[in-house]
């Protein structure tokens, strides 16, 4: 078994599933190992509740990997997302004197000024710049322009504090390092959006079992990313209304559920079997999908910024387990009046694998393999041996370890990037000392100053000078005699 590997694990919605691939030379990716487990135990709508259960379920997924890989696994890539991660705008603006000429350094102070920002509970996850405004005049880049005004323009991705803590705890308490989380909203869009579908603008909605994620590109610049608590499990529930078990309303949305259907094409006579002895209407049934995909759709749809509902170029690009629905393109036409829609079922990178679940080509996968995908450093540890010692298959501390790295500002992260709360709080600590030497630099040279005003005073002091003019005579008069 290779002994170089990439793991990434992604919380999602209803499930946790973990996914081990290598990266090829040539760009493409060998999924090697992947382990699905029930996570509504301890995951609601994508945020951990339960830190015990949720951190039992990632020992259990690494363990399973761990046996198909043959391989310890040293730290893993994490995906975040969940029902309480939204963007707000934000704007950072600073006045100069006439005609300034912007530098990297002003850009800085209003990115951190921005990451500074405080909101009631909330933790920012990441920044994206959207644009900046110097004077009148819009620019992506403003380095070198001259203005006597400059505003940073930032939609800011936020979360719960206490979702955010707790899907830190979780992975302290199952011992797993986490080599990077990364926002899976982001993960995914840039692994089955196109170029041109960002740039020409576009709406991303991945219809997961208990939320729904929309992003909205424009110019490839994220302009808005929200999380809705709605998903097709909501469906489920409404056909188990009908007084029958949820995997038997699973199995009658699979085998009849329509996300649209002509009224024409409804025969009023008909009925669907619930089991031996029960049916359901047809125009019932199909009422009941309907009506919840058009919720779902109508949220969906409020989540796109006004300014750019009409500027959606690259159309509606749908992904995730609800993708697989019947006609649900036709429900997007029908409700947003947008005839581009396309259903990504892959995502755009070369994957090869022999596992079914890959193969398949749903939607349900492309996160997962969005996050596999943004992985840059070898998680693999030592080969395991079943004969061998139970102590000698411990896991050593790999070659590039998150503790090791230099704790990255805020301004320093890659987009799309969510730093861990220990990387956090190791940055806050290196930012202090730097704040502190700093300090200490400013009290030295003002001490130093302090000394050389004070010499020059004493030394233009009238008594010193009285004093050069005493020893000035003397010497003179001493000179004179000889």
């Amino acid at each position: 078994m290779a002994k170089d590997f990439i793991v990434a694990i992604e919380l999602g919605s209803s499930k946790m599933t973990g996914i081990a691939g290598r990266k090829n030379l040539d760009g493409s990716i060998q999924v090697l190992a992947c382990v699905k487990e029930d996570a509504t135990a301890c995951i609601r709508k994508g945020y951990v509740y339960n830190i015990d259960k949720t951190a039992q379920c990632i020992t259990t997924i690494v363990n399973k990997l761990e046996n198909q890989l043959k391989t310890s696994i040293m730290q893993v890539y994490v995906g975040v997302g969940g029902q309480s991660i939204r963007s707000i705008r934000n704007v950072i603006a600073k006045d100069l004197p006439g005609d300034t000429q912007v530098t990297q350094d002003m850009v800085i102070e209003l990115m951190d000024a921005n990451r500074n920002m405080k909101y009631p509970d909330q933790e920012i996850l990441d920044a994206a710049v959207q644009e900046y405004k110097v004077d009148s005049q819009l620019q992506i880049d403003p380095v070198g322009v001259q203005c006597s005004r400059i505003e940073g323009n930032f939609l800011n991705i936020l979360q719960r504090k206490t979702f955010y803590k707790n899907l830190n705890k979780c992975f302290e308490t199952a011992g797993i390092q986490v080599a990077e989380m990364y926002l899976a909203p982001l993960a995914l869009a840039d692994s089955v959006l196109t170029e041109t579908e960002r740039r020409s603008g576009c709406a991303l909605v991945d219809l997961g079992a208990d939320t729904t994620t929309v992003n909205v590109y424009s110019k490839n610049i994220l302009r808005h990313l929200a999380v809705i608590p709605l998903g097709f499990n909501n469906i489920i529930k409404d056909i188990a209304s009908l007084q029958m078990e949820d995997q038997d309303a699973e199995k009658m949305l699979k085998k009849y559920g329509s996300a649209y259907t002509e009224n024409n094409d409804i025969d009023n006579d008909m009925k669907y079997s619930i089991d031996q002895d029960r049916q359901v209407e047809v125009r019932k049934f199909v009422e009941i999908v309907e009506g919840r995909i058009e919720e779902i759709i109508a949220n969906v749809w409020c989540q796109v910024p006004e300014e750019y509902c009409d500027k959606l170029l690259g159309g509606i690009i749908l992904t995730g387990g609800g993708s697989n629905m019947r006609n649900i393109e036709k429900a997007f036409q029908n409700y947003t009046h947008i005839d581009k829609i396309r259903i990504a079922k892959f995502v755009t990178q070369s994957i090869a694998s022999n596992i079914n679940d890959i193969n398949d080509h749903n939607g349900m996968m492309n996160t997962v393999l969005g996050l596999l995908a943004k992985g840059d450093i070898n998680c693999a540890g030592n080969e395991i041996d079943p004969n061998g010692d139970l102590f000698a298959n411990q896991k050593p501390q790999p070659v590039e370890t998150f503790e090791q790295r230099r704790a990255r500002q805020a301004t320093e992260t890659p987009a799309g990037v969510v730093r861990t709360a220990e990387e956090i709080r190791r940055a806050e600590e290196e930012a202090q000392r730097k704040k502190e030497a700093e300090e200490r630099a400013e009290r030295e040279k003002a001490e130093a100053e302090a000394r050389e005003a004070e010499r020059v005073r004493k030394e233009n002091s009238p008594w010193s000078k009285f004093g050069r003019w005493l020893k000035k005579t003397a010497n003179d008069m001493v000179n004179e005699e000889e």
